[in-house]
């Protein structure tokens, strides 16, 4: 690769990784080019970026980028997978293993800090962001529907009373 193409991958890496919140190294030593493809394909739907890049550029952008413990993850053949959504490349990544475990997470950057194989897989088995707003918006809602309750039945067991003092003056006049 001549030099500035060099150059130009670096920056390329170094721009994704900070426009991104995550960015995760996978290793795919074996895998087959339609288990790429599909691979591929489904972390295209989740708007997440993959890409190969040569271990030796990355190491060198990430050393210029502050993050020298990342290089431990240029392990053989890896691909990086870019997003601003932390959790879906992760759940991806580790759904995909499950099937074919030629695909692996060796480590990523989380938001400008370095993280292992095991928090990835940590984050991977959170909910979706969806499902935590909609956990969230419950959470809030929750006490406006228990008042809301509560004032509608002081009106409700007001008539309830009103009609058993009826019942009862009836009562009372056919006796």
């Amino acid at each position: 690769m001549a030099r500035p193409e060099k150059t130009e991958a670096i920056s390329e890496f170094k721009e994704r990784l900070e426009a991104s919140q995550i960015a995760v190294a996978t290793k795919f030593i074996g895998i087959k080019a339609e288990q790429a493809t599909d691979l591929r394909r489904k972390l295209r739907e989740e708007g997440v970026q993959f890409k190969v890049y040569k271990n030796t550029l990355v190491k060198r952008a990430l050393d210029e980028l502050g993050l020298s413990e990342a290089v431990e993850f240029l392990d053989g053949p890896v691909a990086w997978a870019f997003c601003d959504d932390p959790v879906a490349p992760a759940k991806i990544l580790k759904e995909y293993n499950k099937d074919i475990p030629l695909v692996d997470m060796n480590g990523g950057i989380l938001e400008g800090s370095v993280v292992g194989k095991s928090q990835l897989e940590a984050l991977a088995s959170l909910p979706s962001r969806e499902a935590l707003v909609a956990q969230v918006v419950g959470t809030i809602a929750m006490p406006l529907r228990n008042f809301v309750g509560v004032m509608s039945a002081v009106p409700r067991n007001f008539v309830n009373v009103l009609e058993q003092v009826r019942k009862q003056k009836e009562e009372q006049e056919a006796a």
